[in-house]
């Protein structure tokens, strides 16, 4: 818990530094996000739970209730299921929006889709016009869902849509028309998360509210790099998205970042598999350290959501090699 604290009093200090300057403002206030994605509980959101979050000076949480897809070949989209967890229905999801507006925490609903045996959104590509509509149909009817929910509960951020490069590039119209048709209801702000590798080769962007990055941008392939390496990494990566903020004049935001507690671990930040063993206590703290301070302070720049914050008790610990940050010692 210690380290991440750390973490965070740097965003705090940052946050202020920039306040205090005469820089261009930012949507919702002004303020840097220091956001957490939150993993879906099986069971409700607790005061417990939140107050764990409060505690390391985060102000937003992204929430994920997830949509399923059998196979990128079958164009229909399975949500708000009983047998999903109870975090990623709407129930759910209303009840952690309630629990974290109580506590002040900015709220940024984020639908995504899983495709069974994890595989690659950003791919998805029908063969036929009949099933680009019939996905288009099912997606629609997924997002406009969610977008009531952040509708009615005043949810700050809405997400419509996460690495899903190809159908945003195949199919405009159909994105044109559903932001047309999600801001005749909802009010607050629109933002798309791409990967980090077509975040620039998208014009979505002209008709939102932010530029949304997965930022797992490859930063070193050392298997430590130092803290002045890691900042060479970002140079041409932040040379990119400060210019996508200057072409579509609106701010960029991470909508997911975090790094592993792995050696190489900057050489591919997205690589989340599970038979890598080389614990490294250091490069995370390194690399989150450089991050802040290269991002926290840019005008254009709004903030971001760490991947990813679990609430239960036994989530991180020293030996953990995840991108949760270190928080406790597992329980033995």
């Amino acid at each position: 818990m210690a380290l991440l604290k750390k973490y965070f009093k740097l965003l705090a200090f940052l946050t202020g530094v920039f306040l205090c300057s005469c820089q261009a403002d930012l949507p919702l206030n002004s303020k840097k996000l220091n956001g957490l994605s939150l993993v879906a509980s099986r069971d409700s959101l607790t005061q417990n739970h939140v107050a764990k979050i409060v505690d390391i000076n985060s102000n937003a949480v992204a929430l994920m209730p997830f949509a399923f897809m059998r196979d990128n070949n079958e164009p229909e989209l399975y949500f708000n299921l009983e047998r999903q967890w109870f975090g990623e229905r709407v129930q759910g999801i209303e009840q952690a929006i309630e629990l974290l507006h109580e506590k002040k925490l900015k709220v940024m609903l984020k639908p995504q889709i899983w495709i069974r045996n994890g595989q690659f959104t950003g791919d998805l590509n029908f063969k036929t016009e009949n099933e680009w509509l019939a996905f288009e149909n099912s997606y629609r009817e997924y997002i406009l869902l969610y977008a009531s929910v952040a509708s009615e509960y005043n949810v700050e951020l809405f997400c419509i849509g996460t690495e899903l490069f190809n159908f945003v590039n195949e199919r405009p119209g159909f994105w044109k028309d559903l932001i047309a048709e999600l801001r005749r209801t909802y009010k607050g702000k629109l933002v798309y998360a791409e990967n980090w590798d077509k975040v620039d080769k998208t014009e979505i962007w002209k008709d939102l509210d932010y530029i949304g990055a997965d930022a797992y941008f490859p930063l070193s392939e050392k298997i430590s790099p130092t803290q002045e390496e890691i900042q060479k990494g970002w140079k041409q990566h932040k040379e990119m998205l400060k210019e996508l903020s200057s072409t579509y004049r609106i701010p960029v935001m991470f909508t997911e970042y975090g790094y592993r507690s792995i050696d190489f671990a900057l050489k591919e930040p997205w690589n989340s598999d599970r038979d890598i063993s080389s614990v490294n206590h250091n490069i995370q703290a390194k690399a989150l350290s450089v991050l802040y301070e290269e991002f926290w302070t840019e005008n254009w720049f709004a903030g971001g959501f760490l991947w990813k914050w679990h609430q239960h008790e036994k989530a991180g610990g020293i030996e953990n090699i995840g991108s949760l940050p270190k928080t406790n010692r597992p329980k033995r």
